[in-house]
């Protein structure tokens, strides 16, 4: 079986407090993007098999988010031994969500392909397991997310007319350091609500948190970030926790030479 997990980008971020467990409630919206990977399995008489081709995957296996999806149903189900191969298009530390993306679609595909007729609801507790962001993948649609990112609600915003242009340079953030310097607070409004002003507002009003300590540790980030304005980007924002920062724009955008090192794609308008 093949399927072809994609990515997405956060639409603001908001860090709004620090909780007991020491994790963060944040509120955030998902926006499903085309870019992904390649994952395929087959039967086996042998031993299960994990292989990767495209960007090189430097994880063990233990911290392997397929692996762990796989075992995680053998454990409630009998599932057998299975050669996996995943073909990687996303890299790695992008905040694309790359990574649990792969594992939430072998939860879909392992469910799918061995009629193991586990509903959304037990898809999305199995994710959660997983790593934070890999509910959302579940479900893989447009969506506001609170809590630590695994509250969801469904949001109507469209931006199939508009190119979208993702930059990741060779950086790689670790997540202690994208919350250095952060002091969570409650916004004033919503993004629930800023996200229904025209895209031409959200400059203005819609914010990640995560930039303001990336930015002074990786300013080339922020360099990135004023190019794509400069390019005439209607709306720019760093993703997630970094490092890929995109822009959106009503007309296709012409990618200078000075992004030829980095790591380029781009979503054209339907």
């Amino acid at each position: 079986m093949i399927v072809f997990p994609n990515t997405k980008i956060n639409i603001g971020l908001n860090i709004t407090e620090k909780r007991k467990d020491d994790f963060h409630n944040l509120e955030t919206i998902f926006y499903p993007i085309e870019l992904s990977d390649v994952l395929e399995f087959v039967e086996t008489n042998g031993k299960t098999e994990f292989q990767s081709s495209g960007i090189k995957i430097d994880v063990q296996e233990n911290d392997n988010l397929v692996l762990k999806a796989y075992k995680l149903l053998q454990e409630d189900y009998e599932i057998p031994n299975l050669k996996i191969h995943l073909h990687k298009n996303v890299p790695l530390g992008a905040g694309l969500g790359g990574g649990s993306s792969d594992a939430s679609y072998m939860l879909i595909a392992l469910n799918n392909y061995f009629n193991l007729n586990i509903i959304e609801a037990e898809l999305i507790s199995y994710a959660q397991k997983l790593g934070s962001d890999c509910p959302f993948f579940i479900k893989n649609k447009t969506t506001f997310a609170e809590g630590t990112g695994n509250i969801f609600s469904d949001i109507n915003l469209d931006l199939s007319q508009y190119y979208i242009l993702l930059i990741k340079p060779n950086i790689h953030i670790r997540t202690k350091d994208a919350f250095s310097n952060i002091i969570p607070s409650k916004p004033k409004q919503s993004l629930k609500e800023l996200i229904k002003l025209p895209i031409t507002e959200w400059k203005s009003n819609i914010y990640n948190n995560f930039e303001s300590s990336v930015f002074k540790l990786y300013p080339d980030l922020k360099k990135i970030k004023d190019t794509l304005y400069n390019m005439s980007a209607i709306y720019a924002q760093m993703s997630g926790s970094g490092a890929t920062v995109f822009g959106i724009f009503e007309k296709e955008p012409i990618v200078s030479s000075q992004f030829k090192d980095y790591f380029v794609y781009l979503q054209r308008r339907k």
